[in-house]
């Protein structure tokens, strides 16, 4: 008996498997800001679609065992997940009041300098640290717009300690009336060049190198956080389909393996 069809059911099984792993990833992540839903991408493969039709023609011999095993894989199919892709669509602005909190309202990413070196993210939750430096919730230097060749630690953004803290649209900030810096916020076009390096934050991908621009004039919102774009509903429904096709092709495991008993206890025995 041919054992192809419980490998077919299996790679549907753990093809959902990793799909009911990024919508609990999802879930977990609703109220984080800046984070951006995942959802696994899948590829059929079917041998009559990716190989020439001599290969997998049923031979024209006469009936035997050797003939049989000469299908060459006719019936072969199996799903293989090809990766993660990225939903880098709006998320809801919510209003926190809070002075270093800054969303980004439309396109762009803000640049923060960590031990790795230069990463994005879109997490405005920012606060001071005990030398008054604008830096994200995990303590990593929030960095201000600098020229072409810049170097990163150039354009960390220090504040005096003297006066209220404001942030325009355009992303000047100011301290009293002084200006301060201007918040660095680019525009990374190649979305499919970068990946989630952890923290909502992002770096390129090994062997890409994407252009990066900045925004002149960015869309800023003081007071306010970009939170997840994760719809929980939508997520819920996706994690009720996909335990139930992940439950079909147990199923399906089950059946073939039943088979599998019948014809090598019951049908296999020869009788006296």
């Amino acid at each position: 008996m041919s054992t192809k069809g419980i490998y077919t059911a299996l790679s549907g099984a753990m093809a959902q498997n990793l799909k009911l792993d990024s919508i609990a990833n999802n879930i977990a992540n609703v109220n984080t800001p800046g984070f951006k839903r995942d959802q696994q991408v899948f590829r059929e493969y079917l041998t009559a679609h990716e190989k020439p039709p001599e290969v997998i023609q049923v031979p024209k011999d006469v009936a035997a065992i050797e003939s049989f095993y000469n299908i060459q894989g006719g019936d072969k199919s199996f799903v293989e997940g090809v990766g993660t892709f990225t939903d880098h669509g709006q998320g809801t602005v919510k209003n926190t009041g809070g002075t270093l909190d800054l969303a980004i309202d439309g396109d762009g990413f803000f640049e923060v300098l960590t031990p790795q070196g230069t990463r994005f993210t879109r997490a405005g939750n920012f606060t001071l640290d005990g030398n008054g430096t604008l830096v994200t919730k995990d303590g990593y230097f929030v960095l201000g717009q600098g020229d072409a060749g810049s170097e990163p630690q150039d354009r960390v953004i220090q504040m005096t300690g003297q006066g209220a803290i404001t942030v325009t649209d355009g992303g000047e900030v100011l301290q009293g009336q002084e200006p301060m810096a201007k918040i660095g916020v680019v525009r990374i076009a190649e979305k499919d060049a970068i990946e989630k390096v952890g923290n909502s934050m992002y770096s390129f991908k090994n062997g890409f190198n994407p252009t990066v621009e900045n925004l002149e004039s960015p869309n800023l919102r003081q007071g306010f956080l970009e939170m997840s774009n994760v719809n929980v509903v939508q997520e819920m429904t996706d994690m009720i389909t996909t335990n139930r096709v992940f439950e079909m092709a147990q199923k399906a495991i089950q059946s073939h393996d039943t088979m599998a008993d019948k014809m090598i206890n019951i049908v296999g025995k020869v009788q006296g």
